[in-house]
């Protein structure tokens, strides 16, 4: 049987994607309940920490969980993380389930532009692990938008050299967070049926100046189990990648540390190891 290692990367009802569903009540509870089943040793719930003052979006892009964050003018505004009432939950499932490792954490939407007005939070003491992630680029001036959006106003191709130009401004432009997730995100919507399929191979260039300004910095780069890439721990192994990090990315207990046993083969075969805990990155 494989021992799995921790899923770093979890969504519980405290995240606002996932929060806005009824349904989702008690799901921090039901994603350790299923910890235990699987044999999960430990995992991080990293909510969204988004601190975006509003961003534009397309009739339908955010789909259904976030569709009541949007208003008359076609804007995102999002509610303040309640982040003493996620800590309180974490401390109650942590003596519910005492044979699980449980971590806090966030997942920090684009850092390099609100290092500042994160910082007391980050500085609390009480977040065990900060995730970094790109979900928006700019469109039509000061606005940001998620790359769903850009792709229906502009060529796809365009849409991600962008993506992949800002991660190192990204990473240049941020001291707070440690892994970087999703580096495949803006592939996640990619236009097939007007683009093609994707290729990452048109890309590479850009995919592995991302890669080198992530490992030179000495950050871990994400192994996210929505879809399982080769290329993406070979090309972040040659490109001077020392530490990965995995995550399902799961908003509710079906997707807990999905695709994990495949994921961990694959990151091995590239010369990477686990650590002596559960949460450890794995090395190479």
């Amino acid at each position: 049987m494989t021992v799995l290692t921790a899923d770093a990367h979890v969504h519980s009802e405290w995240s606002w994607d996932a929060g806005a569903d009824p349904s989702s009540a008690g799901a921090m509870d039901r994603i350790c309940a299923r910890a235990a089943q699987i044999g999960l040793p430990a995992l991080v719930f990293t909510e969204h920490l988004d601190l975006e003052d509003y961003w534009r979006i397309d009739e339908g892009d955010i789909g259904d969980h976030g569709q009541r964050y949007v208003d008359d003018s076609g804007y995102v505004r999002l509610p303040p993380f309640d982040f003493e009432g996620y800590v309180d939950a974490v401390e109650r499932c942590r003596h519910k389930h005492p044979d699980l490792r449980i971590l806090t954490g966030v997942e920090f939407g684009q850092p390099h532009l609100w290092d500042t007005s994160a910082a007391p939070l980050l500085s609390s003491g009480l977040i065990d692990r900060v995730n970094g992630s790109l979900h928006m680029l700019p469109y039509e001036g000061r606005d940001r938008t998620e790359p769903t959006t850009l792709y229906r106003h502009r060529p796809a191709d365009e849409v991600m050299w962008a993506y992949l130009d800002e991660i190192p401004r990204m990473i240049a432009g941020s001291d707070s967070f440690v892994v970087f997730t999703h580096i495949d995100y803006a592939a996640r919507s990619w236009p097939v049926l007007t683009a093609g399929p994707f290729d990452p191979r048109r890309f590479e260039e850009g995919f592995r100046a991302a890669m080198r300004a992530i490992a030179d910095s000495g950050r871990a780069l994400e192994m996210n189990t929505r879809r399982l890439w080769p290329w993406v721990p070979q090309w972040w192994a040659e490109e001077g990648g020392r530490a990965v990090s995995f995550g399902s990315d799961a908003h509710g207990p079906a997707t807990l540390a999905a695709s994990f046993p495949e994921a961990m083969s694959m990151v091995e075969a590239f010369g990477f190891h686990p650590g002596t805990k559960p949460e450890d990155y794995w090395m190479r």
